[in-house]
């Protein structure tokens, strides 16, 4: 969202036009009147080889013009690709008149600068009618509003690295406002003098809804193509408006959205990612889709260029693992099939996968914000991003830590992570934060993603309710979507404390208003996890089984018959590892049986077949007579005798 990102994604443009010497493109300023008769600062690049009129990328930036070394990277839209290119400065800022608002005046419901923009260039003469948005981070913002304000001349988009509900994904999370993000922005940006007005503002009043594309998905008419990275600090945002618009926009949005997820932060350049390097993930490798999105809705290219895949995501995992992870996905939805499966905080520090039945001790711990714990790692802009470890944070007296015993097989969640809490403060407003760790065999704890929330808005973001002190309630805390693969061998863990500074503003916890305090205290926090307040850690669990999880203190499994298939999830095939050798008669009985998720049996396999199987069978995603099977959740059974073992496959087409 800062100046960083925006040269970040020029320099990425820029390694693509090495043959571009010289500056052939002309380039004309710009007054383009809204409709309140206010003018905005724009520049018009035009192809210099070719005669208009031509198609036209709007970019609506809220950092002003273009550096001469930015210039030159438009050697890619305007004379290597014959596109007309207009970026323009947002309202109130370089050079542009009225009064600065940031993003306030993009979308509706007063001024709709992006929509009158639109319109305005179709009646150029050098406009032939045909209008597409690029934006990322703020510049993506301005984008998504545009699209909500539904201009009849906007053709399609590409959004990258963009919130579309500016209050939940950038200003407040959870309700606590997410200062490491939004102060060092305001400042870059030369905006300080704006911040009085969401200090004054922290609720989630009607005002937002102004800069909430989420609530108008429906007036959305265009295709448009949506970026972003697993450790992004606006990815949730991303995956809103891509699922919203793909499910309920106009007829010419409606089922014609694509996502592209990688493993990236919001810098979507840097090769390493916190303190992982995640293999074949090059952002470079976007830029080809993105070229192509344009030349299909801009100008009549061939539709099959951009038909599939609908969805594609990277499975992140462990440096140590070969796999399942650290791999790209390929969907026709998002998410993918899945089963919430619940992780139980439980006594001695474990996370199992057993509910409490019987009365636990709660864990106590004392939450101090003038010794919060500091941020490492995360969704962040201007602080250190990514997966970091945890494992010096983890040894605070105030920060409780729940691990399951090592796995026993590989688990892949994929989708939206949340932790139900019961707890109680004898504060009368608080936090409490989580962090979801991915713990290797040699004790690091690697983030994988974290989230908060604030008590006060514990039930909603529109109403305020102070707690009762020593009162326990519940408390949900969205720590967003990820897709990761937990190896065997390693632990997962879950992190409970009440601050993640200066990510997020540390609470007071006084029950005065937002910044304006007069006095901090220490509040004393307890987490219950007994047989009626089980507190849990919910994980949409895409392939494995609890199995994989031991209960708490036990060991591992004895040698299974039924290895775990590869990949999983599989568009076109995966292998099924099969030892019948520790099967009585060497398995001649056994019979392999695969389930669709309504338990219709859509394929069998004998002992005796699968023994010339050479170890393994391969299953096509295709039923008994050959007919492809859909996407989704099939349940794979190995049965000999009394002798049962089963696993989930996971196919995507």
């Amino acid at each position: 969202m800062g100046l960083p990102m925006r040269k970040a994604i020029f320099a990425g443009i820029l390694l693509l036009v090495s043959a571009g010497e010289g500056r052939a493109f002309n380039k004309f300023p710009l007054q383009i009147p809204m409709s309140d008769s206010v003018l905005l600062a724009a520049d018009l690049y035009q192809p210099g080889f070719t005669k208009g009129p031509w198609p036209v990328i709007l970019v609506r930036s809220v950092y002003g013009t273009l550096s001469d070394a930015e210039d030159r990277a438009l050697l890619l839209l305007v004379d290597l690709f014959d596109y007309a290119l207009v970026v323009q400065t947002l309202r109130g800022r370089h050079g542009s008149g009225g009064a600065d608002s940031l993003f306030f005046s993009d979308g509706w419901n007063g001024h709709r600068d992006g929509y009158d923009t639109v319109e305005w260039i179709a009646r150029q003469p050098w406009c032939n009618g045909k209008i597409g948005m690029w934006g990322a981070s703020g510049l993506g913002i301005s984008a998504y509003l545009a699209a909500g304000a539904a201009p009849p001349y906007l053709s399609c988009s590409v959004v990258l690295v963009a919130a579309s509900d500016l209050y939940s994904d950038a200003l407040f999370y959870g309700g606590v406002y997410q200062a490491g993000l939004v102060d060092d922005w305001f400042h870059d940006v030369n905006a300080d003098s704006l911040l009085p007005f969401f200090i004054d503002h922290p609720g989630r009043e009607p005002l937002y809804e102004r800069v909430n594309l989420l609530s108008r998905c429906d007036s959305v008419n265009v295709p448009i193509l949506h970026i972003s990275g697993w450790h992004d600090i606006f990815i949730q945002g991303v995956l809103n408006a891509f699922t919203g618009i793909q499910a309920s926009g106009g007829p010419n949005a409606a089922g014609r959205q694509k996502l592209i997820v990688g493993p990236w932060t919001h810098d979507l350049l840097k090769s390493r990612v916190g303190d992982i390097a995640y293999p074949s993930s090059s952002f470079e490798d976007c830029i080809q889709p993105m070229i192509d999105w344009f030349n299909v809705y801009l100008k009549d290219g061939d539709p099959a260029l951009i038909q599939t895949p609908v969805v594609k995501y990277y499975l992140m995992g462990p440096q140590d693992a070969a796999r399942p992870g650290n791999r790209w996905i390929e969907s026709d939805s998002w998410p993918p099939p899945s089963e919430i499966t619940a992780f139980y905080l439980r006594g001695n520090s474990w996370l199992s996968v057993d509910p409490p039945e019987t009365g636990e001790d709660p864990d106590v711990f004392d939450a101090d914000p003038g010794n919060a714990v500091p941020t490492a790692g995360g969704r962040n802009l201007s602080l250190p991003a990514g997966p970091r470890d945890q494992a010096a944070l983890e040894s605070r007296p105030d920060v409780l830590v729940y691990s399951t015993a090592p796995l026993t097989d590989s688990l892949v969640v994929t989708g939206r992570i949340r932790v139900r809490l019961h707890a109680s403060s004898d504060a009368p407003d608080t936090d409490f934060s989580a962090k979801l760790c991915d713990v290797y065999p040699d004790g690091r704890s690697m983030l994988v993603a974290d989230g908060i929330v604030q008590a006060r808005y514990r039930h909603s973001p529109d109403r305020e309710e102070l707690l009762s002190p020593g009162s326990i309630d519940t408390f949900e805390i969205d720590l967003w979507s990820v897709a990761q693969a937990f190896a065997p061998g390693h632990r997962i863990r879950l992190d409970i404390s009440s601050s993640n500074s200066p990510r997020f503003e540390a609470n007071p916890n006084t029950g005065e208003p937002f910044r304006k305090h007069t006095h901090t205290r220490t509040a004393r926090q307890t987490v219950y996890h007994d047989a009626d307040r089980a507190s849990c850690l919910l994980l949409p669990v895409l392939n494995g089984s609890t199995g994989a999880v031991t209960s708490q203190g036990g060991g591992l499994p004895l040698k299974k018959a039924l290895g775990r298939n590869f990949p999983n999830p599989f568009n076109s095939e995966t292998r099924i590892p099969i030892d019948l050798s520790s099967l009585p008669a060497r398995g001649r009985d056994a019979l392999l049986k695969i389930f669709d998720s309504n338990g219709r049996l859509v394929r069998q396999e004998s002992g005796g077949d699968l023994l010339g199987q050479g170890g393994g069978f391969v299953w096509d995603g295709r039923d008994a007579v050959g007919r492809e099977l859909p996407s989704g959740v099939y349940l794979c059974r190995l049965a000999c005798g009394s002798h049962a073992e089963s696993q989930r496959l996971v196919l995507i087409r």
